[in-house]
């Protein structure tokens, strides 16, 4: 990943990265579980944003590593954090990255942070208290902020963050960009992430537990702040064609099949509805060769569906140059469906190889109160209301 290294001394407020407190309880009430592979630039910043969460909490901080090739490891080494790491390196995904931290978790919440992420310590706190409040709810996000918009794919992401109904307060169909969830709701379905997912992990997890009858909601309080990638727009989606990440939704799809959750998926993942358009698209495109037509028509009838699929696109992005990058976006999105559907599948319930390599520098106490109890009628006490719901939002089409 490129771009300047965002300094833990920034996060710390200057303290050295050992003073902060850490949890070694065998039984903490939280996990914070960092995903990460290759995150070198921001990983210091993530993990100390992590542990001066969890420090009032009693939490334990969990790196979960697939195999970096940097010094991601060798710096996290530096803090008081367990770091498990993904053994078999054929297995790397997003979804891998998050079963790995949740499988080593020991806390009764789970929260899942990037690393390439900050999270905000007022967060927890808050969405502890209305998970407490809010039994049917299996987990809950807050506001994310994109912090990187240099390139087109975030700049849609921004837009979409700020206009997309499951990126508001209230009941959401996904938590996309992490969340706190109940480790009970997560095991009552299995896993926290399909290990075969090269992304919509979150999003799946999402239908699993709808199909069960839980519920998620974002509060309106500040949650993560997002740096991800400074490599060009479509640097960045020739990656992920080359990656696996553009199959992701046809992995999405196949996981569905004849499962609970497979309507859901239909209904609520636009990238599939997206994709299928794509390719017939293709198809139309395809069949004018044949087609017993003169050629001055073909010519005219080719134009006509290259140009309306562009013309809509540069309208709904509010420009040609996002209008263009959202067409390649789909091209990719539909060959990534066919790949996905087509890419062979392990059981998701079997544990991933995986080894301990490091483990918390400092003892604590068996189990400490979680909650901190402040004075009575402070905003952050246990018996403070916890943040409402919103109106529940309908169903809405992703970002991309």
């Amino acid at each position: 990943m490129s771009g300047a290294p965002i300094p833990a001394a920034a996060v710390l407020g200057g303290m050295a990265p050992r003073v902060l407190p850490a949890a070694a309880s065998l039984h903490p009430a939280l996990t914070i579980g960092i995903k990460a592979y290759n995150e070198e630039r921001h990983i210091a910043a993530a993990i100390a944003s992590a542990l001066a969460a969890a420090g009032p909490l009693g939490a334990e901080v969990i790196l979960a590593d697939c195999g970096s090739a940097d010094h991601t490891v060798e710096i996290a080494r530096r803090y008081p954090v367990r770091i498990v790491q993904l053994t078999d390196r054929a297995r790397r995904s997003c979804g891998a990255g998050a079963q790995l931290a949740f499988q080593h978790a020991r806390g009764d919440y789970f929260y899942l942070l990037d690393g390439d992420m900050l999270i905000d310590p007022d967060f927890l706190p808050a969405a502890i208290r209305f998970l407490e409040s809010h039994p049917r709810v299996a987990g809950v996000g807050g506001r994310v902020e994109e912090v990187n918009r240099a390139n087109e794919e975030f700049q849609i992401r921004a837009e979409a963050t700020a206009a997309g109904a499951h990126w508001r307060a209230g009941t959401v169909d996904r938590l996309d960009c992490g969340g706190l969830y109940r480790c009970a709701a997560i095991r009552e379905v299995g896993y926290l992430a399909d290990a075969n997912l090269h992304s919509f992990e979150e999003f799946e997890l999402a239908a699993r537990l709808a199909a069960r009858g839980w519920t998620l909601a974002r509060i309106d309080l500040p949650a993560v702040r997002h740096f991800g990638h400074c490599t060009g727009g479509y640097g960045l989606l020739w990656r992920r064609l080359r990656s696996g990440y553009a199959g992701g939704a046809g992995e999405t799809l196949r996981a569905a099949l004849g499962a609970p959750h497979f309507p859901l998926v239909i209904r609520r993942l636009a990238h599939v509805r997206n994709a299928a358009a794509v390719i017939l698209w293709w198809l139309l495109l395809i069949a004018l060769a044949p087609a017993p037509l003169a050629l001055h028509a073909k010519l005219g009838a080719a134009a006509l569906l290259l140009g309306l699929p562009l013309a809509f696109l540069a309208w709904r992005r509010g420009g040609l140059r996002l209008g263009l990058y959202s067409l390649a976006t789909w091209n990719a999105g539909a060959a990534g469906l066919i790949g996905g559907a087509l890419r062979r599948r392990r059981d998701p319930r079997t544990p991933l190889p995986s080894a301990e390599i490091a483990t918390l520098l400092q003892a604590g106490p068996e189990r400490r109160p979680m909650p901190h109890r402040p004075a009575p009628g402070t905003p952050s006490h246990p018996d403070a209301p916890a943040p409402a719901l919103a109106v529940p939002a309908k169903d809405t089409p992703s970002w991309t």
